[in-house]
């Protein structure tokens, strides 16, 4: 789930597309939220997230609350980004259960 024009969109995007083109089990909604009261219906907790079984990949202590803000993401260094790194997506995406697909 991403809001309009957030930057974490597209970068998220361009990461995770060749590591979906590698696992056609994974089925992928995109989804653009554009009020709170959708972001806190669909477990968004800033854009982008991504959830699965309405469960959110990379959430951690500040990702409680529903938000429409443009959120970052530690890499393994503790750098902060627009969206996971692909190393961070290619994990989240192995650790998958096939039940979670």
């Amino acid at each position: 789930m991403h809001v309009p024009e957030c930057p974490g969109a597209e970068a998220l995007e361009s990461r995770l597309a060749p590591l979906l083109a590698a696992r056609p089990d994974i089925q992928v909604v995109r989804q653009v939220v554009t009020t709170e009261d959708e972001a806190r219906r669909l477990g968004m907790t800033g854009s982008p997230t991504i959830l699965t079984e309405d469960a959110d990949l990379f959430a951690g202590p500040a990702q409680n609350q529903p938000s429409l803000s443009c959120r970052l993401y530690p890499d393994e260094h503790g750098h902060l980004g627009p969206a996971p790194t692909t190393v961070q997506l290619r994990e989240a995406l192995g650790q998958l259960r096939p039940a979670d697909r």
